[in-house]
């Protein structure tokens, strides 16, 4: 998928780039910088001792050496100092220029880290909600995959507390009325029910036997020998089988007046899946994939469920998950990546995955 957040070390991420939060010397130093310049070996701070340092906002690349990528592309994130020195400004331009460098050594995959939100100071929050935003407006207009890889795991922090009330009341709601398992019967019952069945069932007749219905697992052939002998109901059915998840995203692309590319970028979707999926008047989406494309589509939730049947998936009130993405849906917010946060913080799925 174009942007994808995960957890891990970037750098064991295989990819064409990834980007190192450096300092002003591009000479080393602590956390990702550290790290980064331990993996790639020495020859690394060799290359950065040509380039003359960097500018905070800007971003300069080197080769990946020892570390599993072409490509690091370094640049110096802003220190915080309350928001009011241009650090939003400052920490978007290091993205935009860190992707414009990438684009113009044609690379295709690229992870971050978290600029700035370590000893820089930057809430970890707010640097995440830019660092998101300025990736998206940059693969608005480009076809590259981006990762943001966040290092370690980190207790959920979610900014929606609206949101967490509501599923925790609908999880609730959903364990209430769902059915308990019946009671193992005593001991002594289940001896007295054994017994009845046995009397019941047990002494069958032969001319019972003989006359009991036929399974059709137990035919040598199939029970119809061939379209003419099929009730007319079934076989009208078969002869005109009710849109496919393909033709209903068609449709309703066209419906909305988007290119298709708009909704694929949209969705969070990869062009080649979307040509998977054009070209293929059967093809079997993940559930990930149809909500995408729902979410792109600006769906109601009828809608949604809709296409989430011409697939063979629904909505349930029974996990994060699907709650999460009702959630957004009924308050009429389309932002994959804003959706896509939130599941992040709940360890779930995300939307085009």
């Amino acid at each position: 998928m174009p942007l994808h957040m995960i957890r891990g070390d970037i750098t064991t991420v295989h990819c064409d780039a990834i980007v190192n939060a450096a300092n002003n010397a591009l000479l080393g130093g602590g956390g990702v910088d550290g790290a980064i310049h331990r993996a790639a070996g020495p020859k690394l701070l060799e290359e950065c001792r040509t380039l003359g340092g960097c500018q905070t906002g800007e971003a300069k690349i080197t080769k990946g050496y020892r570390l599993p990528c072409r490509y690091v592309i370094h640049t110096v994130g802003p220190i915080w100092q309350g928001g009011n020195a241009g650090e939003p400004e400052l920490l978007a331009a290091c993205y935009r220029n860190s992707l414009r460098l990438a684009a113009e050594h044609g690379c295709e995959t690229v992870a971050f880290p978290l600029i700035s939100a370590g000893v820089y100071g930057y809430p970890r929050r707010e640097a995440q909600h830019l660092a998101i935003r300025t990736i998206a407006e940059f693969l608005a207009d480009h076809e590259m995959t981006v990762l943001l890889v966040l290092f370690g795991s980190q207790e959920r922090n979610s900014g929606h507390p609206e949101m967490d009330r509501w599923i925790a009341s609908q999880l609730q709601q959903n364990a209430f009325h769902s059915a308990p398992a019946p009671a193992a019967a005593a001991p002594a019952e289940k001896s007295a029910r054994e017994k009845q069945r046995k009397s019941l069932f047990g002494r069958r007749s032969e001319a019972a036997h003989a006359a009991r219905p036929v399974c059709f697992a137990e035919e040598e052939s199939a029970p119809f020998s061939d379209s003419e002998a099929m009730p007319s109901t079934l076989r009208s059915i078969l002869q005109s089988p009710d849109e496919s998840f393909s033709q209903m995203l068609l449709r309703k692309i066209d419906e909305r007046g988007m290119t298709d590319a708009q909704c694929y970028k949209k969705a969070n979707i990869d062009r080649k899946l979307f040509s998977k999926i054009r070209s293929d008047l059967h093809y079997q989406p993940k559930k990930v994939t149809v909500l995408a494309f729902a979410i792109a589509l600006e769906l109601s939730l009828d809608e949604t469920n809709d296409m989430l049947q011409k697939a063979g998936y629904a909505l349930s009130h029974s996990t994060p998950f699907d709650l999460i993405v009702e959630y957004y849906i009924r308050k009429g917010n389309y932002n994959v990546y804003e959706i896509n946060e939130a599941l992040f913080e709940y360890d779930q799925l995300l939307i085009g995955a």
